[in-house]
């Protein structure tokens, strides 16, 4: 954690959509990782700082794409049917509430044809898409934004209060 409680690396950042209603903010802090920052906001809220005017803001923010595995007929039909399945079931239900005589009966039969209907049609889609790629990207992954840093913005006019409060936190681990 980096965390910059001195005026020589408070800055005041105006941002670009800055308006004349907007009040300029500063920043107080600077963390490595979301969880001390959101701590230091959770302090100041615990000393009765007005925390409607802080934001964490992420800085330096870059994509990150994890390879989780080879992609293969198997799977690419497994997540369609997985993404297929989910809007069948609450498409099947909600249209099962309609049903005058017996709602409930109707709305889980439905569902349970929505579910199995849905996991057909999305197997079928994964199985055209992974066709298509030809090979081109034989991966699964999941994408993520991650800021390499985290700062903790405040308004102009509070910001003293705020750098005041930080001062007196006891670091991560050393109790609430």
């Amino acid at each position: 954690m980096t965390t910059h409680h001195s005026g020589a690396h408070a800055r005041a950042d105006t941002g670009a959509g800055t308006t004349q209603n907007t009040p300029r903010r500063r920043t107080i802090a600077s963390f490595s990782n979301y969880e001390d920052a959101e701590r230091a906001v959770d302090h100041l809220s615990d000393n009765k700082f007005p925390v409607g005017r802080t934001a964490i803001v992420g800085v330096d923010i870059r994509m990150v794409e994890q390879v989780v595995g080879r992609m293969n007929w198997g799977r690419a039909m497994l997540h369609g049917a997985a993404t297929g399945a989910v809007p069948g079931l609450l498409f099947g239900w909600i249209f099962g509430l309609f049903d005058l005589i017996n709602p409930l009966v109707a709305a889980f039969t439905l569902a349970l044809y929505g579910l199995v209907f849905g996991a057909l049609i999305g197997a079928v889609i994964g199985a055209i898409t992974y066709a298509l790629q030809r090979g081109r990207r034989d991966f699964s992954s999941v994408t993520a934004m991650v800021p390499s840093r985290y700062d903790l913005v405040v308004d102009e006019e509070v910001a003293e209060d705020a750098l005041r409060l930080l001062s007196a936190m006891t670091p991560a681990g050393g109790g609430k």
